[in-house]
């Protein structure tokens, strides 16, 4: 059966994580179809769910104002995976740290922006990821990135940290990175979030 991928397109590396999307899911056996969506009306349909990075602030205002918001919340409720990178993951959290954000509460964790510059500041670095296939680093790209500087909810499970701050979490369906991980030919990342458990994805592709 085809499982069906939205990556949110209001802003961001759009096109990278659709690519990384259709590389993780062959990697894992799986036929997928994978949607860019701008507007209300796809996320209901889509079985698996991207939040790329951009501007916090403009993304927050574009899901509210397209009523993408409380469809993507919705997904969440009904126990759909998301993957939230960059200011995705500012934009998924509980508190931005910002009051110009407009959060969707679904990562319970406090989130500080550009925690480690900015874009003159950007870098790569090895991470060590809980949950990867194998053991190897995952090679993680920081631009403006964000850290998360209280994940101690008991919701919350820390996968990864980089100079002692977490920069991967999973919330229940929801896993958000400080990093880009599809900015790299390494689709790890993204099979985590969304293949390694099929109970997650299976009911709803199974309605096709």
């Amino acid at each position: 059966m085809t499982l069906r991928a939205g990556v949110v397109a209001v802003q961001g590396d759009v096109a990278e994580h659709a690519a990384a999307i259709e590389r993780a899911a062959a990697a894992h056996d799986r036929t997928i179809d994978v949607k860019e969506i701008r507007t209300a009306g796809t996320v209901p349909d889509c079985d698996v769910l991207a939040l790329p990075g951009g501007e916090s602030t403009t993304i927050s205002r574009l899901l509210r104002d397209e009523g993408i918001a409380a469809e993507i919340e919705a997904h969440v409720a009904a126990g759909k995976p998301l993957f939230a990178t960059c200011a995705g993951l500012i934009v998924a959290a509980t508190d931005a740290g910002d009051d110009r954000v407009d959060e969707l509460g679904l990562i319970d964790v406090t989130v500080e922006r550009n925690a480690f510059g900015r874009q003159a500041d950007s870098f790569e670095a090895p991470l060590d990821v809980q949950g990867l296939t194998d053991d190897a680093p995952f090679p993680a790209v920081f631009i403006r990135a964000p850290a998360i500087d209280d994940a101690s909810s008991a919701a919350v499970d820390v996968l990864a940290t980089w100079d002692g701050r977490p920069v991967a979490v999973r919330d229940g369906p929801v896993v958000g990175t400080a990093f880009h991980p599809e900015l790299t030919t390494d689709s790890r990342i993204h099979g985590l979030a969304f293949f390694e458990n099929d109970d997650a994805v299976l009911p709803a592709a199974a309605a096709e």
